[in-house]
C-alpha cells in the first residue's frame, strides 16, 4: 500500500523505496519521488517507526488511506455499525482472556492489540467524517474527567488496593 502525504511533518525514510514504486508514482499526484513530501509504505518490511503518530497525524493518515486505497468513506451509520462489530470482537477476547469464558479452538490466535487498532481506525474514520479533531477532543475530555473526578476515585473504597476485579486477574 502506498500513502501519499503532502505534509512535511509526516516525512519518512526513503531508503526502503523500491524502483518500481518510484516509476508507479510518475504521472500521479507527484511528478517524481523527489517532489513527494512523504510516501510511507506500510507493510511489515517498511513501517516507519520514526513517524509521529499523534491523533492529528493519524487522522490525516486515515484520510489519505481512504482517498488512495479505500475509495471513499462508508456512511457514518455503516462506520458506527462497524465500530460496534470491532468492539464486540475486543469484548470476546477480553471475556475469554480476563473473564470467565474460555477460548474456542478457533479463537486462540485472536490479537488484543489488533482489535484495539481496528477500533481506533474506525473511530478515526468517524471523527474525520463528522469534523471532530480527536486530539482536541481528548484534551478536553481529560480536563473534564480531572475536574470532575479528582477526589471521587481517590475516596472510592472499591478502588483501594485489595478490592475489585483487579485482584482476580492472573
Amino acid at each position: 500500500m502506498i500513502y501519499l502525504f503532502s505534509e512535511p511533518r509526516l516525512e519518512c525514510n526513503f531508503n526502503h523505496i523500491e524502483p518500481n514504486i518510484t516509476n508507479a508514482l510518475k504521472g500521479n499526484k507527484f511528478t517524481s519521488i523527489t517532489n513527494a513530501a512523504t510516501i510511507p509504505i506500510y507493510d511489515e518490511r517498511t513501517i516507519d517507526n520514526t513517524m509521529d503518530y499523534t491523533l492529528e497525524n493519524c487522522q490525516k493518515i486515515v484520510d489519505e488511506w481512504i482517498d488512495s486505497v479505500g475509495v471513499r468513506y462508508f456512511s457514518e451509520l455503516t462506520n458506527t455499525t462497524i465500530l460496534m462489530e470491532e468492539v464486540g470482537e475486543l469484548a470476546r477476547i477480553m471475556s475469554r482472556r480476563y473473564g470467565d469464558q474460555s477460548f474456542k479452538e478457533n479463537e486462540r490466535d485472536l490479537d488484543l492489540a489488533d482489535e484495539m487498532a481496528d477500533i481506533l481506525f474506525v473511530l478515526i474514520c468517524l471523527a474525520n467524517q463528522t469534523g471532530v479533531q480527536l486530539e482536541d477532543a481528548f484534551k478536553k475530555s481529560m480536563l473534564k474527567k480531572t475536574q470532575r473526578d479528582k477526589d471521587r476515585h481517590a475516596n472510592n473504597p472499591k478502588l483501594q488496593k485489595g478490592s475489585g476485579d483487579q485482584d482476580n486477574v492472573s
